[in-house]
């Protein structure tokens, strides 16, 4: 793994041993963690299959720019982060966004091209009031426990393991998970939620892959289909999987699903 900055962005990436396939892939990650989500699995298993695959930490996250500043970071203040390292790849980037990242992907493409998009269990167009409302009336506590890792409060474990994963997770993994998370910015929770919401019409058309998951406690599978019919497209939904696609130990089935139509897409 070659973990580098570009500028004052962390940036995780893998390359393949030999020439790579024609785009880079750059992978966003979602609220509350950073770039090693990716490298966890899906950094190493793209490059051995051809792909350079980056990952960055958002401005506020992991090891990148500003920490102590993270309250103040926008949504579009995420979308300046991804341009600036597209701009520094080799080819236009293939995006993929999860959660969180999917949104900044949207918001993306409304002011960049990029050759696909890949949204994983992503914030849907109508922003965050819907899962914001079904989870006050199905998991408050879990609900409550976000609140408090926004926050920058500690909290049960469990509630990690209820927000990610549907399958069993090794505890000295959720451990480690659990202490690489972090706070997220209130600002930027308020622009999915109302403020900042995406404007398909402006937006670049371009292919675009949507995936979610059967138990997914924070993007249930209604937000995902509610993403697919705005631009038109079929939801794809992994069944016996909670909302950390990349963690679950199912990840290899997503990853391949989204290898296979890359390369479909000659990408």
């Amino acid at each position: 793994m070659n973990a580098g900055r570009f500028g004052d962005l962390e940036v995780l990436c893998r390359t393949p041993s030999g020439q790579p396939k024609p785009a880079p892939l750059l992978f966003v990650h979602g609220a509350y963690v950073s770039a090693w989500c990716w490298e966890e699995h899906f950094l190493p298993w793209f490059a051995e299959r051809g792909w350079a695959a980056y990952a960055l930490s958002l401005s506020g996250h992991g090891h990148s720019r500003r920490r102590e500043h993270l309250d103040s970071y926008s949504i579009d203040d995420y979308v300046r982060d991804v341009a600036e390292v597209a701009a520094r790849l080799p080819a236009p980037p293939v995006l993929i966004g999860h959660s969180m990242g999917g949104m900044v992907v949207q918001k993306y493409l409304e002011q960049h091209d990029a050759p696909a998009a890949v949204l994983m269990s992503s914030v849907p167009p109508q922003g965050l009031m819907g899962s914001a409302f079904g989870l006050m009336l199905k998991r408050p506590t879990l609900l409550a426990d976000l609140n408090r890792i926004m926050a920058g409060d500690d909290v049960d474990i469990s509630s990690l393991r209820e927000a990610l994963f549907h399958q069993p997770v090794d505890a000295a993994d959720l451990q480690r998970y659990y202490r690489l998370s972090q706070p997220e910015s209130h600002r930027a929770i308020w622009d999915m939620t109302l403020f900042n919401l995406p404007h398909p019409g402006r937006m670049h058309q371009v292919p675009m892959l949507i995936l979610g998951a059967s138990h997914d406690a924070l993007i249930p599978p209604d937000q995902v289909h509610m993403t697919a019919t705005t631009y038109a497209r079929r939801a794809e939904i992994f069944p016996d999987m909670g909302h950390g696609l990349m963690l679950e130990r199912g990840w290899e089935t997503v990853a391949a699903r989204i290898a296979d139509w890359l390369e479909e897409r000659n990408l």
